[in-house]
């Protein structure tokens, strides 16, 4: 790599060092509150599922069927056009005139969290169904309250069997974030984007890109994994 190319993804005057940082930590940001989000949505989507109601069940097969078989780009879309949309009636309504657009990170985060809980849904209910009922069983019969069963017995060992998935789950979420960039979020792709057109250097930004995106994943798959592996200590004892 010559002088020139260093000075350009530096921190100097003419480097984009500092913005793809602040781009990367926009990334990173992103991706954790649609994890987050997912998760939220993937436990109340596997109980539905695992309800013994019908209806129940429905919507939550009617969830995942529908989000995970739509492409994630054509959700990211539907949320922001559809919600500015619906966000402008409203508004104009109200009285107030012209065009409302949602914030570019909320509608991303909201995007990238429902695609990610319908995988999530399938990851918690997939690993409540390899649950010892023999435990839950035992649990029951010593008194415990239903709350106190599913701290102690159905929790743990739940998140112990979904966490090899859910490692998977926030890969995907991490790389969706990059399809933000068509609702105008200045995530780590689009300000490597905007470097590169400046610059012509579009082969040096987009491979400094994957690299971040590359850190990124292995350092957070690297605590993703000691904590499945302390989690998995009681039972290795």
């Amino acid at each position: 790599m010559n002088p020139d190319m260093i000075d350009l993804i530096g921190f100097g005057p003419q480097g984009w060092g500092l913005p793809l940082l602040k781009a990367a930590g926009v990334t990173l940001a992103a991706a954790a509150c649609g994890f987050l989000l997912g998760s939220l949505l993937g436990v109340m989507g596997s109980i539905l599922k695992l309800s013994k109601h019908v209806a129940l069940r429905g919507i939550g097969s009617f969830y995942t069927t529908v989000f995970r078989g739509v492409p994630e780009i054509l959700v990211v879309y539907l949320f922001y056009f559809g919600g500015s949309l619906a966000l402008t009636k409203l508004m104009n309504v109200g009285g107030m005139t012209g065009f409302f657009s949602l914030p570019g990170f909320a509608t991303g985060v909201m995007a990238v969290g429902i695609i990610s809980g319908a995988y999530q849904t399938e990851a918690f209910r997939a690993a409540y169904l390899r649950l010892d009922r023999g435990q839950i069983e035992a649990g029951l019969s010593t008194g415990m309250s239903n709350f106190l069963l599913l701290r102690r017995i159905i929790a743990p060992q739940t998140l112990r069997f979904a966490l090899p998935a859910l490692g998977n789950i926030w890969q995907s979420a991490l790389k969706e974030t990059s399809l933000l960039s068509v609702i105008g979020l200045v995530e780590l792709l689009r300000q490597a984007g905007t470097a590169a057109g400046s610059t012509h250097q579009p082969l040096l930004f987009y491979a400094v890109a994957a690299g971040m995106f590359l850190i990124i994943g292995r350092s957070t798959g690297f605590f993703i994994r000691r904590f499945e592996n302390t989690l998995a200590r009681p039972w290795r004892r």
